[in-house]
């Protein structure tokens, strides 16, 4: 167990087998005994499919081979351009996927000895493939065989642009064995999948909320910015346009942007407009940003869109560097005021402590596990429920932790443990779930038994991860994870990550 109804406990990520296949033996084995993998995990059959009833009809599982002669895990390559949803409502796992595929040193991780799964290196080739993602504090490493649904000789769900190249198939494959079957990814959240992929801590913002689209263009100008140092420091970016009815889902604007879909952002930028020596040192720069639908088609069509003619504002040389393409491949250029008066939700993704980006920020991060459970006796009672709950809310898991700076931005992440996988058995919904932050005395040592400073609170939501970054003054203070409703019971991860090391315990 990594943690008990109220002692948490600090460990570190480590690379874990998916329900104990190891790729390496099992690999080995088909070689040794000239046979091609088939999982008994995830078989091919309608139950890896769906977890209720097949709504596409007569499904046959081919693998590569029998779909082209020369297939390739990449073919030139990685690009966001590679990936094209299927017959899936999962627009937000292709835009994350899109967002990984611009990051070398993330998509490596996701896709580990990438060399050694390649076709050509696999001698005898034994249809084995493997992916890691990271879930609840660890990476978790996914056995897959590479056969995959098809109708009519056509790959069903997720493909890539080129009909020789399997990575975004199988990727995909391996992320629906860990929920239990396909139809498990249909609608589900973009900053789920960009933690899965990076293990990074995703902020949800709203646009709407926060007041971003009246906001001043000094405001807009630091949200450029924040939006800009998480792009530039290796992080990953997704974006939305709320749909408000059941009929707003995927409906398609006169501007050309899509209701209800995931977006991902592949850039972000100042562009210096004009040309030659006066531009380079007067010249006015704009605030733009990137995106590509994951449908690989249906773009923007307003200003700054692909063939719009203030494009020649800009230099060749900058619209080269900005890799500006004149066709229908789903991704486009808008200007950031443009994006604020469109978009409604953006999601970043941090990276934290990345070895790989030595100008980024070094985190001190503590992870602790533990679990709400229920109990009769109110001294064993860890399911108290959030502060409407007057008289259980003290009785939640409560963890401490130390601001040593007169000033330090905290970042708090609360992960509950997916319950996704479990669709098939009814129970897929996950908790209602938040946290507070208390302040307290300098010198407590024990837990709160009534509530003092309240400083700061998440949102509470269903979701499996809540978010709140702050600042705080230098002092005590207390997290008390909850459930919104007391008497519930359930396991989370609590991610601190602060300037300094904040000595967070239970």
């Amino acid at each position: 167990m990594r943690g008990s109804a109220d002692v948490g406990h600090l460990y570190r990520a480590m690379v874990v087998p998916y329900e104990g296949q190891s790729f390496s033996t099992l690999r080995s084995q088909c070689r040794e005994g000239g046979r091609l993998f088939e999982d008994p995990l995830f078989p091919a059959a309608d139950r890896s499919l769906f977890y209720e009833d097949n709504s596409i009809g007569r499904v046959t599982w081919k693998r590569p081979k029998e779909l082209c002669s020369d297939p390739h895990l990449f073919v030139d390559g990685l690009s966001a351009h590679d990936l094209h949803q299927g017959q899936l409502g999962n627009c937000w796992f292709v835009a994350a996927c899109s967002s990984l595929a611009s990051r070398e040193a993330l998509w490596q991780k996701v896709i580990p000895d990438w060399k050694d799964q390649e076709w050509e290196a696999e001698k005898p080739y034994a249809g084995i493939f493997h992916f890691r993602f990271w879930r609840f504090g660890d990476w978790v490493d996914v056995v897959v065989d590479d056969r995959l649904p098809t109708v009519n000789d056509q790959l069903v769900y997720g493909h890539s642009n080129d009909p020789n190249e399997f990575w975004s198939a199988l990727v995909e494959k391996a992320y629906a064995k860990m929920f239990g079957c396909y139809e498990a990814l249909d609608g589900g959240n973009t900053a789920d999948a960009l933690v899965d992929f990076t293990g990074g801590v995703s902020e949800p913002v709203d646009l709407l909320e926060s007041g971003s689209r009246e906001a001043d263009s000094e405001k807009r100008a630091e949200l450029f910015d924040r939006v800009l140092k998480v792009h530039s420091r290796g992080g990953l970016i997704s974006c939305s346009i709320k749909a408000t009815t059941a009929s707003d889902m995927e409906a398609r604007l006169d501007c050309g942007l899509v209701k209800g879909h995931a977006y991902a952002v592949t850039d972000v930028r100042r562009v210096r407009l004009g040309s030659g020596l006066l531009a380079f040192f007067k010249a006015e720069k704009l605030d733009m940003i990137r995106m590509r639908n994951p449908w690989g088609q249906r773009e923007w069509n307003g200003p700054w869109s692909d063939s719009s003619e203030e494009w020649q504002k800009v230099s060749k040389s900058e619209r080269e560097s900005m890799g500006v393409t004149v066709q229908d491949d789903g991704e486009f250029w808008m200007m950031f005021d443009d994006f604020l008066a469109n978009f409604t939700d953006l999601i970043l993704c941090r990276l934290i402590n990345t070895s790989y980006l030595s100008f980024h920020k070094t985190w001190e991060e503590a992870v602790l596990s533990g679990s709400w459970s229920r109990h009769d006796d109110p001294l064993s009672n860890r399911a108290g429920g959030c502060l409407n709950n007057k008289l259980s809310y003290m009785q939640n898991p409560q963890y401490v932790f130390d601001v040593k700076k007169p000033e330090d931005e905290v970042l708090v992440c609360l992960q509950q443990r997916d319950r996704r996988a479990t669709l098939r058995e009814g129970r897929g919904e996950n908790l209602a779930v938040g946290f507070d932050i208390q302040r307290v005395e300098l010198n407590r040592l024990y837990r709160m038994h009534t509530s003092q400073q309240k400083v700061a609170g998440s949102t509470y939501i269903n979701s499996r991860s809540v978010f709140k970054r702050v600042d705080l003054k230098e002092g005590r203070y207390i997290i008390l994870p909850t459930t919104f409703d007391p008497a519930l019971e359930g396991e989370f991860l609590l991610r601190l990550f602060s300037d300094v090391p904040a000595d967070c315990k239970s």
